[in-house]
């Protein structure tokens, strides 16, 4: 069948583990990939998986007016191609509805990523269905390809209703990570168009951890949140519970991820006296974080849904976290009552209630013993139902692949 292409908005990515497990488990059952990102990479930092995927790597032009001449070449090139009507039409449309330079600058990558596409590529997938899956299906009316996708979490809410509409009717087929999006999207789309594929989480990277039960007094319990500093983590929630807790309790809070938000949490903390129990770590690299999993004692995850429908999916930080028993507290948002059984495998809270979450936090403080019995469901689950490979094979056979190692 040829190289296929995955469009990503940006690779290589802390954030954006899942995507590149996806690749190198795909890489594993035979299939040959080319990864065209957006953006260039802006952290220095990367995953050892990362370093196991043999996919070459296509840059597009991030701005326009920095490579004029690429861009120049390319249209020439393209506006002579069977499909440049059809694309150019498409795109006109779309900018009519949505006139911005992004708009603008998706058709761009697009006449770009078309005319520099290898000749053995002959299919094109985009991850995320927003500006990723529009420079994709550009590209594929310029090339005459077929084009698919997977769709996650913020391009889902936050792509208008009418976009959503002409990207799943113009897919071969589109996967997505949560029951929640795939009721959404299936609303939209033609029948069958999609279907619901759990990310997975490998297991060779987060192999089965003992944790230990036993209470120190003396020192402080470390309470972990992962995510970045965004509006939809709801980490100014997760301080606001945290300053309610009494003031007997030790504790202290292990922050893991980088963000616009960080001064202004950091603000806040100390607004509410509990700054100097608050460390922030940044960004880790997956052996790091498996690091931080370990020495914690409980998991948060204050998750809500941002003014802008931004919202998670899934977050693979929990499953994480899971993998090595490590009892969990989140909000009910969108996919993660699909990971967590409230009382069984986890505890869940509703979003945006500051109140809710510091007493689910100070009981799960005060029961060493049934936070370990919840670490140990939650840990149960995810191998039993949440694993990279039971997954990936659903994925693998959308590629025609074998659907086993």
């Amino acid at each position: 069948m040829g190289r296929v292409a995955f469009v990503l908005k940006g690779y290589p990515r802390l954030s954006e583990t899942f995507i590149a497990q996806e690749i190198a488990a795909l890489e594993r059952r035979g299939l040959e990939i080319l990864i065209v990102s957006l953006r260039r990479p802006t952290e220095a930092r990367r995953h050892p998986v990362h370093d196991e995927i043999r996919a070459s790597i296509l840059y597009l032009p991030e701005y326009l007016l920095l490579e004029p001449l690429r861009v120049l070449r390319a249209w020439l090139r393209e506006r002579k191609s069977p499909g440049y009507r059809e694309a150019r039409n498409t795109w006109l449309r779309d900018l009519l509805r949505d006139p911005t330079p992004n708009r603008i600058r998706r058709f761009g990558q697009a006449l770009v990523l078309a005319s520099e596409l290898p000749g053995d590529v002959r299919r094109l997938h985009a991850h995320f269905l927003h500006t990723p899956a529009s420079v994709t299906r550009y590209a594929a009316l310029l090339k005459g390809f077929a084009w698919t996708g997977s769709a996650h979490a913020k391009d889902i809410w936050t792509t208008p209703e009418w976009e959503k509409r002409e990207k799943l009717a113009s897919c071969e087929w589109l996967v997505t990570c949560t029951e929640a999006n795939h009721a959404h999207l299936a609303a939209l789309a033609p029948k069958d168009r999609v279907e619901l594929v759990y990310h997975g989480l490998d297991f060779s990277r987060f192999p089965s951890f003992e944790k230990n039960s036993s209470s120190n007094s003396e020192k402080p319990l470390v309470i972990l949140s992962v995510g970045r500093l965004v509006e939809k983590k709801g980490t100014d929630v997760l301080l606001e519970a945290l300053a309610r807790l009494p003031k007997e309790l030790r504790w202290r809070l292990v922050h893991v991820g980088g963000g616009p938000l960080r001064d202004k949490l950091n603000r806040l903390a100390r607004a509410l006296g509990i700054a100097e129990r608050v460390e922030w770590r940044g960004a880790r690299t997956q052996t790091e974080l498996l690091a931080e999993y370990r020495a914690a004692d409980l998991f948060v995850l204050a998750s809500r849904v941002a003014r802008d429908g931004d919202r998670d999916g899934l977050p693979n930080v929990l499953a994480e976290a899971q993998s090595q028993a490590l009892a969990c507290v989140a909000s009910r948002v969108s996919g993660i009552p699909e990971l967590i059984e409230d009382g069984v495998t986890g505890v869940l809270v509703e979003p945006q209630a500051p109140k809710e979450l510091a007493r689910a936090i100070e009981k799960l403080i005060r029961e060493p013993l049934r936070r370990s019995a919840l670490g140990e469901a939650g840990r149960r689950r995810v191998r039993e139902k949440f694993g990279l490979e039971a997954n990936i094979g659903r994925l693998a056979s959308r590629f025609k692949l074998r659907t086993a190692d």
